[in-house]
């Protein structure tokens, strides 16, 4: 499908552009962790060269590239890639966004896992208040965060 897309749409094309990063997405999911960083690397420089820094897309494939990075082992990386989405998310899309809570729940999460609980407790119950605010408190992300928080550390 990928192909056909590139040869009927084009390589730039945004649902090019689009199939090449769930692509990334299911290698990752499929246990390919470095296919998922090399293919996320690549569409990332086409979707900065395209779309622009700024772009939703592109934002979004800065968020998802850093959790494969961190799945590959590099959490402090993750965590650091994490904060500049959030900062450049925060900017542009707004504290409230669905997609800026999503890189606010990655970063404590990735905090966690590079040994930095009392910092990833404090992010998510921030978080969590945030998202009872914006999404409610029966919201699946709000309930995901308090359980979080719930469980024995």
């Amino acid at each position: 499908m990928l192909a056909d897309l590139e040869r009927i749409l084009g390589p730039d094309h945004r649902s090019t552009l689009t199939a090449r990063h769930n692509l990334a997405s299911f290698t990752g999911k499929t246990g390919d962790v470095a296919g998922a960083v090399t293919v996320f690397e690549q569409v990332l420089a086409d979707l900065e060269r395209v779309l622009g820094p700024d772009h939703p897309d592109t934002l979004t494939a800065r968020n998802n590239l850093a959790h494969w990075r961190g799945e590959a082992g590099d959490a402090a990386g993750a965590v650091t890639a994490f904060e500049q989405v959030l900062a450049d998310r925060e900017r542009v899309l707004g504290p409230d966004h669905p997609g800026t809570l999503n890189t606010r729940n990655n970063l404590a999460g990735f905090r966690w896992e590079a040994g930095d609980v009392a910092g990833a407790v404090a992010a998510f119950e921030q978080l969590l208040a945030d998202q009872e605010r914006v999404l409610g408190p029966d919201h699946p992300d709000t309930l995901n965060t308090r359980l979080f928080l719930a469980l024995p550390r």
